[in-house]
């Protein structure tokens, strides 16, 4: 009897913070203002197929299992570091078109730290000539990161040929980065203040090693 007692009361406490937490807060009703869609294609939200958003565009996502086999799969990566706060680094015009540890700093001089977590978009500025394949980032700065941002992946504009550069591959493979490529939209996102949200497709077990998965992404605008 005294457990069920107990266990009806936990009940109660539950249903009491989980309607809580669900009412409205006015102060952050407001903390975002739009959503921009940032998968390649998709302006009207709808595949051609009329199903799956992402199955017809050209944005994927290069999960970790695709640079070190036995590694998280694109529909394996933990939901909590699929919905992270985005920041945005445009490339340097003058080549190589690369962001470099002294670009962070900059970067981080001008809009503070990076956010513990964070997604780092990396998009060309407009009119500039794209590397195609390249990585927009040294492997230093990369590095710089993920061990002292803690970040959760990159998204980039372009096409990414991540067997270029190994060691780079295998440091984001081993730290459960993913990278984002052929992102669109991103000259419409502040370089801060966004949270970005990353919907793999849930592949069957015959797609799940694909270099890169079809990708829904989003990105909510302050």
């Amino acid at each position: 009897m005294r457990i069920r007692s107990f266990i009806i009361a936990y009940a109660l406490v539950l249903a009491i913070v989980l309607f809580a937490d669900r009412r409205p807060n006015p102060a952050q009703q407001d903390r975002y203002s739009h959503i921009v869609d940032l998968t390649d294609g998709q302006s009207d939200g709808k595949s051609a197929h009329g199903q799956n958003p992402a199955a017809d565009s050209r944005t994927r996502i290069i999960a970790p299992n695709s640079l070190i086999p036995g590694t998280w799969t694109a529909d394996q990566i933990p939901p909590e570091r699929l919905i992270a706060p985005l920041v945005v680094m445009d490339l340097n015009v003058a080549p190589p078109a690369q962001i470099s540890l002294d670009d962070i700093a900059a970067w981080e001089t001008k809009h503070g730290a990076v956010p513990q977590g964070a997604v780092v978009a990396i998009r060309h500025r407009a009119g500039q000539q794209q590397s195609p394949g390249e990585m927009p980032i040294t492997d230093g700065a990369a590095q710089f990161l993920m061990d002292a941002r803690y970040t959760t992946g990159f998204a980039i504009d372009d096409s990414a040929n991540l067997q270029s550069d190994r060691a780079l591959a295998r440091q984001i493979a081993l730290h459960g980065n993913y990278v984002v490529e052929t992102a669109s939209h991103l000259a419409a996102i502040p370089a801060t203040g966004s949270l970005i949200i990353v919907a793999p497709e849930k592949a069957p077990p015959a797609k799940a090693k694909l270099r890169a998965a079809p990708v829904r992404v989003l990105a909510m605008v302050r």
